[in-house]
């Protein structure tokens, strides 16, 4: 029985796991380093994985959060595989009910667990008091050396070895490695796309596993057995040459009760993200995805069928000078990608011998003159990297697969403030609209390349997101333009017409509070979803549209804005669900919004006996929901401190509000 177990360890192929980072202030290293201790505990044999975190920080700290985790990871690893335990994620299981963990366990079970959870604790500490004093002299004096005077933005490449499994234990832990690209501040770094090209290529020299998992630092594996799920729909009969990538919902562990903010994509996923695996397959969402790294090496799946002739290729080519233009000047790379491509899966016995090749495709001028970025890896020209690369892989003609077993694959961390939540929005909406525009968008694929055409339409539906906030905007201004003009959009309450818009009006609020219904929300989560749907296309679509708009003029480029993470979750907090404002010009558009809607109600009071009153019934009362709508926004006008809108919004709010009215009242 041990042999055969030895044999399928044997069998099973080698993962490559991404984790990435940027920024040790907004993604605290607690957090990343649960998302690497959950990777490194997987249900998988840990001589076939390895795991890479990229630092685009090029943090000391992280470095240094990585390296203690380490030394807690070969403790906790083997207590995760000697117990069974579910939740591998240590500040996850720790958390939870104890005496539901101790329950049913041998009597050695009881002083291991303590122990373990006070060298959990006792990571904690070192990491918290290293980030606000700063890291304490220790062992690692001579590998912080090379961190001393780093610029963020400009310092050379940094890769570090932190742990190598030489002995190819299938039960001790997996490599772990430790990469900051080189930056310069004359090259561009392409954001998360070109991390992520970094350590495709730092992975492909060392280890060169035909699959790569990437997760974000705050997405933890919450199912052990993730990775072999994965594999299950990856090696199966038809989809060996039909899946490219599969790809596991985003769910968060720390939702707010009622979704106040109306980011938990719980509706979006359950019903989307299935309706698209019954097209050509869910989009790449950016994060819990597992990718062919021949897929991302460019191949296409008429080779992959047709793959005796494409190794006779690859081999005949491997010093071409297509080759070099293709994955770039390095020797040992072209061999490893050459070796991906045929399906060759023998890794490297010892990765501690290719460090100085590694150190040759992370520098920042690699990609020049390659097809890295375009042809090959992921993809440049958007700020979501993640849709455009899956794009580029569905018009190819693969198909993508949803992997949703229980326990939930992954969960992360959702935005827990409103400007969070917008800023995240912005850059998504952003990111969208920029390919929708570009020579890649779905439209062009659909009669250039394989892209299908109903999943060119699901592409397309989420792509226009930023165009969105322009009909809308005018729609949440419709109402108090006519109360300010005296004119109607709606037909007087005594009309037949009123029955028209009346029923469409009920049966979308209806159907869309069933499909809450149905996944388990509340009446009052589905409101918060429909509120902040307004918020945020009259603000941060509005902003994603105007970004793109001055990038197309030449002005301005986009930029890449990474969203603040959060060390606890909030959930038991009274005010966690309150709007919080600051002088950000993102809140000007719904500030001018509430002002414009309550000047027009005080009018339509005034006026309340013109016999021109009752005509304008429907106005005021859709001038009334809009002001429901932006609701935090009118408390925001009477709040304190960080809940209230600063003075110089607000004054910006009132020239914008009574502009409008000006214009309104010359107009008519």
């Amino acid at each position: 029985m041990i042999e055969s177990e030895c044999r399928e360890e044997e069998l099973v192929p080698a993962v490559d796991m991404f984790v990435t980072t940027a920024d040790p202030v907004l993604e605290p290293p607690i957090i990343t380093m649960n998302t690497v201790l959950s990777l490194l505990a997987v249900d998988y044999p840990a001589h076939k994985l390895a795991c890479y975190v990229s630092d685009d920080g090029c943090s000391p700290l992280t470095f240094y959060s990585l390296v203690e985790t380490s030394k807690f990871a070969k403790l906790w690893v083997p207590f995760c595989n000697k117990y069974n335990v579910q939740v591998r994620a240590p500040f996850m299981y720790f958390s939870s009910d104890e005496s539901m963990l101790l329950s049913d366990k041998s009597p050695e079970f009881h002083p291991e667990f303590q122990a373990m959870k006070d060298e959990y604790e006792g990571l904690s500490r070192k990491i918290q008091e290293a980030a606000k004093k700063g890291i304490p002299s220790c062992d690692l004096i001579s590998d912080l050396d090379v961190f001393s005077n780093i610029e963020r933005r400009n310092h050379p490449t940094i890769i570090k070895i932190i742990w190598e499994n030489k002995e190819c234990d299938s039960h001790g832990m997996p490599h772990l490695i430790y990469v900051s690209r080189e930056k310069r501040l004359k090259h561009p770094h392409h954001y998360k796309a070109g991390a992520m090209n970094i350590l495709t290529r730092v992975s492909g020299l060392m280890t060169n596993a035909p699959f790569m998992l990437n997760v974000d630092c705050d997405m933890f594996a919450n199912n052990p057995k993730i990775v072999g799920h994965a594999m299950c729909l990856l090696l199966g009969s038809r989809k060996e040459v039909e899946a490219g990538f599969v790809q596991s919902p985003q769910i968060f562990y720390d939702g707010l009760k009622d979704d106040p903010f109306g980011n938990q994509l719980v509706v979006m996923q359950k019903y989307m993200g299935r309706g698209f695996d019954g097209i050509q397959g869910p989009l790449y969402g950016g994060t819990g995805c597992f990718h062919r790294r021949k897929v991302i090496y460019g191949l296409c799946p008429d080779e992959l069928a047709g793959q005796a002739k494409t190794l006779t290729s690859v081999t005949a080519n491997l010093g071409d000078k297509e080759m070099l233009k293709i994955f770039g000047n390095s020797t040992e790379f072209i061999k490893s990608a050459a070796q991906a491509l045929q399906g060759n899966t023998n890794a490297p016995k010892t990765i501690s011998n290719l460090v100085a090749a590694a150190y040759q495709v992370a520098g920042c001028g690699y990609e020049y003159g390659t097809s890295w970025g375009t042809e090959v890896g992921w993809q440049y020209g958007s700020t979501t990297e993640d849709v455009l690369t899956g794009l580029t892989i569905h018009s190819r003609g693969w198909k993508s697969v949803y992997c949703n077993p229980e326990p939930p694959p992954f969960l992360g961390c959702a935005p827990s403030a409103g400007l969070a939540t917008l800023t995240q929005q912005k850059r998504w909406a952003t990111g969208l609209l920029e390919i929708l525009i570009s020579r890649k968008s779905p439209i062009v694929a659909t009669f250039t390349a394989k892209l299908q055409f109903r999943q060119c339409l699901a592409y397309v539906m989420i792509l226009v997101w930023a165009l969105r906030s322009i009909p809308e905007l005018c729609y949440v201004l419709l109402p108090a333009f006519c109360i300010i003009t005296n004119s109607n959009f709606l037909p007087k309450v005594d009309e037949p017409a009123t029955y028209g818009y009346v029923g469409v009006f009920l049966i979308y609020n209806i159907y869309t509070i069933l499909e809450y219904l149905e996944t388990g929300l509340s009446l009052r989560a589905w409101w918060n979803r429909q509120r902040m749907s307004i918020i945020t296309s009259t603000s941060a679509w509005l902003f994603a549209t105007l970004s793109v708009i001055l990038k197309i003029l030449g002005i301005s480029e986009t930029v890449f804005e990474i969203t603040q993470k959060d060390e606890s979750s909030s959930i038991d907090d009274s005010d966690a669900g309150r709007f919080t404002f600051d002088g950000s010009p993102i809140f000007v558009p719904g500030t001018t919004i509430v002002l414009l809607q309550i000047l027009a109600l005080v009018m339509a009071l005034l006026s309340a006996g013109d016999r021109h009153c009752e005509s304008r019934f429907g106005e005021v009362l859709c001038s009334f929901l809009v002001v429901m709508y932006f609701w935090p926004f009118l408390k925001g006008l009477f709040g304190r401190g960080k809940y209230g809108i600063p003075l110089s919004t607000i004054c910006k709010s009132a020239v914008l509000s009574f502009s409008f009215v000006e214009l309104c009242k010359r107009a008519y």
